[in-house]
């Protein structure tokens, strides 16, 4: 027997009807109207570069794949009264790309701090309107005056002056003859600058001065020329550094002499090669000691006694440090006298197979960072590479470095320059206390992101900071329970998405509004989401680390990233990359209506008596009220009254008892079954108020108060984007439906969110006492100095 439809009893919601009339040849010649709604799940492949032979469709290197190489000789010294760096390097280029270069070009980043520079030129003008502080109005002009860029002596080549131009922070070299593929070439660069004073002008490198001692700490950050990229995607990236876009740099192999006051203290990326000339025998014994493997915790190497007596009595001479490092893409150095020294010996690789090295975990602060440096810093460089690796690969190098000094936050390879510091009578507070934790596991772990996974950070923030900030709150949660940083949950972003000040996260770092929302906030809290609600754990860890390792020691550009991510988790994530990264759309979804509907019994006695007590159980009008006891004219003349004054049309007649029992013997048992089952029908429907699009978190709260979650993919949206019906199917009445009641998906607006709507709680004010006004006149004022 066919089955017969069910008829559906609809309990709540509202229906809505409509008619119109058509004159015959009414718009004959426009035909329907077409859906204009936005297709959120357009494929981005007409966004992405073709793939290639060097980067695949897959998002992984092509095998043409190919980068260059740049090696670098250097002797620099420090001369600290004037605060004046003089450097000669010798620089050895492989050209490994199929092209003949004809020319170079080297990077004078600190060119960024001449008066004359674009950077400087283009700087907004400050807010007057509430006048501005003596210490501000002395840092802006010494800013305009203070020349910290590189001045270039000379540029040879075996012996012979290279022809050069600069512009702003750019330096080209005119090669004698094009460099062929598979060619090198070697050249020498000599120059100087003076090193600025933080506390004048602040930049990602400078110096402190303590004039309680008369010591000074110096962090070198891009101190010497540096070679830019020429990669398959830009050709040269020459971009002027106008301050916010940092850098893109070349991988190679550092040999580094760095020259300082005899007494001093240098920590710098790579390893020290003359420790016997530099250092005293304790002090390499106690290193010998930290890097036995199995230790609790670091060895103080410089203890606070021996700092205090090194910076109280200055030295005579100098000291040159040696350090060499392979396979980095930078080199970073800080020089003091008043330096603390920890470090902790650490495995890095496989426990199981002993496959692996030793890495020197270390820290070097000045006193006026105790006691926060010695019982934190060093702690937070260990955990932030052992979870790191976990989450991407082994860390690959010797030393991981954290320093104290004017930068408050800044990271290079195998070395990170870190600011907070406690009160100068030792306390500290609980939000500087996480904000050393924070910036040390961030600035360390951009030792994997870009140092190692090389993005452009000239082009694109988001790639490492973003990419690093999520790897950050990875390792934060794994600190301590409560531990409190600055993004995490996806409800901290969304008066950031609300916001008119933005633009897409794929935006030049140069072009950015709110940058640490953009380039850090925004992209860290779409991989969180997408890790935590649209992937999956499993699905985004194995992702993220084949990203990883794919790129380890390469460039990688946004498609690579967005491609692997896909490839590696069959998951199709264009509509997730086209509106998180390329819009500036919102999630403010709004559960606009819910129908309720139940099966009907077909029992004509149980449907209408449901019938008759929703019509009993409405209030009566108040017209009908006081119309009730009105005289009525069928009283006065019964001859007036018929069927209908005693009609109930909710009374079962005895033809429709008949037909429903008939109806019964027509039914098999599984339709009879169907018939007594007690299934809610909930038809849903939610409005895309924001514009984007994300998967439907349907929280369900029963009359007995136990909760069931229903996920929907945001594949829902697929075929309108702006609104869309979904049927919520239970077997018990639901007394609450809301979406996203964990605020899993950055719901900028949870207050349309719930059916029944929510009422809110009240708000709280207080009761004073008014005090009264105690302004003076000028009069009065006038007497008071009389």
């Amino acid at each position: 027997m066919p089955a017969r439809p069910l008829v559906l009893r609809h309990l709540g919601g509202v229906l809505f009807g409509c008619f119109c009339l058509l004159t015959p040849h009414a718009n004959a010649q426009e035909g329907p109207e077409k859906q204009k709604r936005p297709d959120a799940f357009r494929q981005l492949e007409e966004l992405l570069p073709t793939p290639s032979a060097t980067r695949t469709a897959s998002g992984a290197p092509g095998h043409a794949y190919w980068q260059q190489k740049v090696d670098y000789t250097i002797q620099v010294e420090l001369e600290e009264e004037h605060r004046q760096i003089t450097g000669l390097e010798q620089i050895r280029y492989h050209n490994h790309s199929p092209d003949s270069l004809r020319y170079l070009w080297v990077q004078l980043d600190n060119n960024r701090m001449r008066p004359s520079s674009i950077g400087n030129r283009i700087a907004g003008a400050p807010d007057l309107s509430s006048g501005m502080s003596f210490k501000s109005l002395h840092r802006r002009l010494i800013r305009d005056s203070f020349d910290g860029g590189l001045h270039i002596g000379w540029v040879r080549h075996q012996g012979q002056e290279l022809h050069t131009v600069v512009n702003d922070t750019m330096m080209r070299v005119d090669l004698p003859r094009p460099l062929p593929p598979g060619g090198q070439f070697e050249f020498e660069i000599q120059w100087s600058f003076q090193v600025n004073d933080s506390s004048q002008v602040g930049a990602r490198t400078g110096a402190e001065f303590f004039p309680e001692d008369g010591n000074w700490i110096f962090e070198m950050a891009h101190w010497y020329p540096r070679l830019a990229v020429y990669d398959d995607v830009n050709g040269w990236q020459n971009k002027v550094f106008l301050g916010s876009g940092e850098f893109a740099l070349e991988f190679g192999d550092f040999d580094v002499q760095i020259t300082v006051p005899a007494d001093h203290v240098v920590a710098a990326t790579g390893v020290l090669q003359n420790p016997e000339e530099v250092l005293t025998k304790v002090q390499r014994n106690r290193l010998a000691k930290a890097m036995e493997l199995g230790q609790d915790g670091p060895t103080m190497i410089i203890t606070l006694e021996e700092a205090k007596a090194n910076e109280a009595s200055p030295a005579d001479g100098v000291k040159t440090w040696h350090f060499q490092a392979q396979h980095v893409r930078d080199f970073a150095w800080a020089s003091s006298r008043k330096f603390l020294w920890d470090c902790w010996g650490i495995f890095s690789g496989d426990p199981q197979t002993g496959e692996g090295h030793k890495v020197a975990a270390m820290s070097f602060w000045p006193k006026e960072a105790e006691p926060m440096w010695s019982k934190f810093s060093t702690h937070a460089v260990v955990h932030t590479l052992q979870v790191y690796s976990r989450y991407t690969f082994e860390f690959p190098y010797p030393t991981a470095i954290s320093v104290n000094g004017p930068v408050g936050g800044m990271e290079y390879p195998m070395i990170c320059f870190n600011g907070p510091r406690p009160e100068p009578d030792g306390t500290y507070s609980e939000r500087t206390k996480y904000a050393l934790i924070g910036v040390i596991i961030h600035e360390v772990g951009h030792n994997f992101f870009p140092m190692i996974v090389n993005s452009d950070e000239r082009q694109w923030t988001w790639m490492d900071e973003g990419l690093n900030t999520f790897v950050q709150h990875l390792a934060e949660v794994e600190w301590d329970e409560h531990y409190k940083g600055w993004w995490g949950e996806p409800s901290q972003i969304t008066s950031y998405m609300l916001s008119e000040e933005q633009v897409p996260i794929m935006t030049n770092s140069e072009s950015l509004l709110s940058f640490g929302n953009n380039a850090y906030g925004k992209p860290m809290t779409a991989l969180n989401i997408l890790r935590e609600t649209i992937m999956g754990r499993d699905l985004f860890d194995f992702a993220f680390a084949e990203y990883a390792r794919r790129w380890k020691f390469k460039h990688p550009q946004p498609a690579d990233f967005f491609r692997t991510m896909e490839d590696a988790s069959a998951v199709d994530l264009d509509w997730f990359w086209r509106g998180w990264f390329y819009t500036t759309d919102h999630v403010d979804f709004e559960l606009a209506q819910v129908d309720w509907y139940q099966l009907s019994t077909l029992d004509p006695d149980y449907e209408n008596n449901i019938l008759r007590e929703r019509r009993d159980a409405q209030l009566e009008s108040l017209q009908h009220e006081r119309n009730t006891p009105l005289p009525k004219r069928v009283d006065a003349y019964p001859e007036l009254k018929d069927f209908y004054d005693t009609y109930d049309p909710l009374t079962t007649t005895s033809q429709q008892q008949k037909e429903y029992l008939k109806l019964l013997e027509s039914l098999d048992d599984w339709q009879r079954e169907q018939l007594e089952a007690p299934w809610q029908f909930y038809i849903l429907t939610i409005n895309n108020l924001g514009g984007l699009v994300m998967p439907v978190l349907i929280d369900l709260e029963y009359e007995d108060g136990s909760h069931e979650m229903r996920r929907i993919p945001a594949e829902i949206w697929r075929k309108n984007s702006e609104q869309v019906k979904t049927l919520v199917l239970t077997e018990r009445p639901v007394r609450k439906i809301r979406i996203d009641p964990r605020q899993e998906t950055a719901d900028c607006d949870i207050s349309n969110n719930n059916w029944p709507p929510d009422i809110k709680p009240p708000t709280r004010f207080e009761l004073f006492q008014q005090k009264k006004n105690a302004k003076t006149n000028p009069m009065q004022e006038a007497n008071s100095q009389s």
